[in-house]
């Protein structure tokens, strides 16, 4: 009985293997060869690109309201600037259709290309148009180190390094591999993978990159091999003890 209990609990185990740590995403060989990042892409400017959802907001005499609107007291603010930010969306094909001038190739551009490019059209209609243009929907998507904690954080902030989108999304978890960050980007159709080693202070030239919007962040987790069999096996453990214990009494009944 004891040997095929031991026999039973060891294919057991074998099957259950198969499925511990099934929450680690994103795996490569060995011999993956990753990408080399672009480590120098601090200041450069955000171009336009399809599915974006923008605010558009024109206003006459250079944004002369503008400045009215700073320096009048609360009450006049108020009366003088009580405007709503209208959202645009940019189309597969990088247009967007706007107030007056109707669609627009703005893919491609960055948001003061795109900002003079709408005044220069809007001048036949408005006297000294001032353009004001901003993306809504930037984001990159971050895994801490385990599944559960992922999050979307949103690139309020130009520039936004990858050190600080994984402080916004709340640090590390305690499962999470510090030396292997995987940072995944599509460039120019492509998708790109990086690898990289924020364990060491010499990882700080990683830590300090730009992240771009639909950028995916994934810190791999530190697989918990005995944790995730215990889990497995602990089900079939516990009927395999109550067969046994049944086998016990019938052998000293009979």
């Amino acid at each position: 009985m004891t040997r095929s209990l031991i026999v039973v609990l060891a294919c057991i185990l074998g099957m259950s293997s198969c499925t511990i740590n099934k929450d680690v995403m994103f795996k490569t060989d060995q011999d993956y060869v990753y990408d080399t990042p672009t480590l120098d892409s601090i200041g450069k400017e955000y171009r336009l690109a399809p599915n974006d959802i923008i605010t558009f907001q024109l206003f006459t005499n250079e944004g002369s309201l503008i400045l009215e609107y700073t320096t009048n007291t609360i009450e006049r603010r108020q009366q003088n600037f009580n405007m709503r930010d209208f959202t645009y969306f940019v189309d597969a094909s990088g247009f967007v259709e706007l107030p007056s001038i109707g669609r627009i190739h703005v893919a491609g551009l960055t948001i003061f290309e795109a900002q003079d490019m709408a005044e220069k059209m809007y001048l036949d209609e408005f006297n000294n148009p001032y353009a004001l243009i901003s993306v809504v929907n930037q984001r990159v998507i971050v895994f801490r180190g385990s599944g559960a904690d992922a999050q979307v954080v949103p690139l309020v902030n130009n520039n936004v390094s990858v050190i600080e989108a994984i402080a916004l999304a709340g640090g590390l978890s305690d499962r999470a591999n510090a030396s292997k960050v995987k940072l995944i980007r599509k460039v120019e159709g492509k998708q790109e993978v990086y690898l990289m080693d924020l364990s060491t202070i010499e990882g700080i030239r990683y830590a300090n990159m730009i992240v771009q919007a639909g950028d995916i962040l994934y810190v791999e987790p530190v697989p918990e091999i005995a944790r995730g069999a215990m889990e497995d096996v602990a089900p079939y453990v516990t009927i395999i003890s109550g067969l046994a214990f049944i086998y016990a009494i019938f052998a000293r009944t009979f």
